[in-house]
């Protein structure tokens, strides 16, 4: 069938590369790449964390499926809930602090998002489409330098359970990473659908492991989890139609909201034009918009009154199917489920996606993500798929990318390495490469890197053309494959 795939490891481009190569479709080489990340790029991802897809086929209606995190606590004594490990992680230029632990864990949504995609999308049996993956974990994957430089950042993480730690011991750049127990429950997964995770012996094995640590997740949390169809926020943006995550997702009505104000002015955006609508989409996120984005019509009343750990995975196939799929762990609880392979996720312990405080959110509501899969479509053919990991650079990275090839003509690959500027805080952080003069003569706060960085998102991209084109952010160890 043809096409191209970009992702955030060779061996995951190569999984999906293989199934494109066997007449798969666009939604099958996602899920295939997504089940060999789960070893590949373990650090960023994992079954036991979240994530979104967006599928866009030509002719058709585009979906966004959300399958990311939910609050837990259905049943639950709030009074049993465990304190919060705060954890330091330096990527070098910037600090940031993580918290981690029992109390961190969310209900994951992972294998509920791969089953109800391949029931919904796939061309080919999910038990054959979870194969590369199982025996990637049984057979291990090398360590990418990219790979090995976050797990030693994560180190601090890993290091705050014994189990977390011999999984993770001695992880170096080509070292071979290995998780047997994942390959089982892969397969399971791809036999038996996602009931086991939910209802039956791995949910079980999940509810055991985290009984009287102070979690809150409870079996009917599980039970009631459900991946959700969800219509995609569209933007206009230089006569094309840009299509990201709706609420309740936070990213994509963000860089929808910055892709509009950016439109209203002709010709390419300077960096400080840039900056301004971060710094506006920043402005957006107040209590009232959190509280907001689960409520019918938001993304209609919200643009009325204003537009007058991670990894992604983007494919376009030669029918012209586009799936742009983003996956996060968040940077992990260091609780692993025995018996299964499956690190559970720490998202209740990010701040990102609490900036309200820890918490807060009601039992069974999706966190407000930032991870915001994206397709730029011309008279509804697919010209750009895109995505990133980066907790709240994410929006930027995307928004970045996409003026990099509309306005600026770039390449994708040019368009995916060009460095980058991200403004959160009140402070601009910039990648070398940025003139910042007219940033700093407004009065803005700026920190500079010394080296392009993680940091900033990890863009993986695929633009239509003949042949397809891609990029894979060499901030994550990206990498492209295309197929004739």
């Amino acid at each position: 069938m043809g096409g191209a795939i970009a992702a955030g490891h060779p061996a995951t481009a190569r999984a999906g590369a293989d199934v494109l190569r066997a007449g798969g479709n666009a939604v099958d080489a996602a899920i295939a790449a997504v089940c060999v990340s789960l070893t590949a790029e373990a650090a960023l991802t994992s079954l036991g964390g979240g994530g979104y897809m967006l599928v866009a086929v030509p002719g058709g209606e585009a979906v966004l499926l959300d399958f990311f995190v939910t609050a837990p606590g259905q049943g639950a004594d709030p009074a049993t809930r465990a304190e919060l490990l705060p954890v330091t992680v330096s990527f070098g230029d910037a600090v940031q602090v993580f918290h981690v632990g029992p109390a961190a864990v969310g209900v994951y949504g992972v294998p509920a998002g791969l089953a109800e995609a391949a029931r919904r999308f796939a061309s080919r049996p999910l038990s054959e489409l979870v194969a590369a993956g199982a025996a990637a974990a049984r057979e291990g994957v090398a360590l990418t330098a990219e790979q090995a430089y976050v797990v030693e950042i994560l180190t601090p993480i890993y290091d705050s359970t014994p189990d977390c730690r011999a999984l993770h011991e001695g992880l170096a750049v080509g070292a071979v990473f290995r998780n047997p127990e994942l390959g089982d429950t892969l397969e399971r997964l791809g036999a038996e659908g996602a009931g086991p995770f939910y209802e039956g012996d791995i949910a079980a094995a999940v509810l055991e492991r985290l009984e009287g640590e102070g979690s809150l997740v409870t079996a009917a949390d599980l039970a009631g989890y459900r991946a959700e169809a969800r219509e995609p926020v569209r933007a206009g943006y230089r006569g094309l139609d840009v299509l990201t995550t709706p609420p309740p997702s936070a990213g994509g009505i963000l860089i929808a909201h910055a892709l509009s104000r950016l439109d209203r002015a002709p010709g390419p955006p300077g960096v400080e034009d840039i900056v301004e609508v971060m710094e506006a989409a920043q402005a957006e996120r107040t209590p009232e918009f959190l509280e907001g984005l689960s409520d019918p019509g938001f993304v209609e009343r919200f643009r009325a009154s204003r537009m007058g750990s991670t990894t992604h995975i983007s494919v376009l196939d030669g029918a012209g199917m586009a799936c742009g799929v983003t996956c996060s762990n968040g940077e992990g609880s260091a609780i692993l489920v025995p018996g299964t392979g499956i690190h559970l996720n720490n998202v209740l312990g990010e701040q990102d996606l609490n900036p309200l405080g820890f918490h807060g959110h009601p039992p069974g509501r999706r966190l407000p993500s930032m991870m915001s899969p994206t397709v730029v479509q011309r008279d509804g053919r697919v010209e750009l798929v895109l995505g990133s990991g980066g907790s709240n650079r994410i929006r930027s990275a995307i928004l970045q990318t996409v003026v990099n090839v509309v306005d600026r003509g770039m390449d994708v690959d040019a368009a995916v390495r060009a460095p980058r500027v991200h403004f959160e805080d009140g402070v601009v952080y910039a990648e070398p490469g940025i003139d910042l003069a007219v940033v700093e003569a407004t009065g803005h706060t700026v920190s500079r890197f010394r080296a392009p960085n993680l940091f900033f998102g990890g863009v993986h991209a695929v633009a239509a053309g003949d042949p397809p084109r891609g990029g894979g952010d060499p901030r994550r160890g990206g990498a492209v494959e295309v197929v004739a």
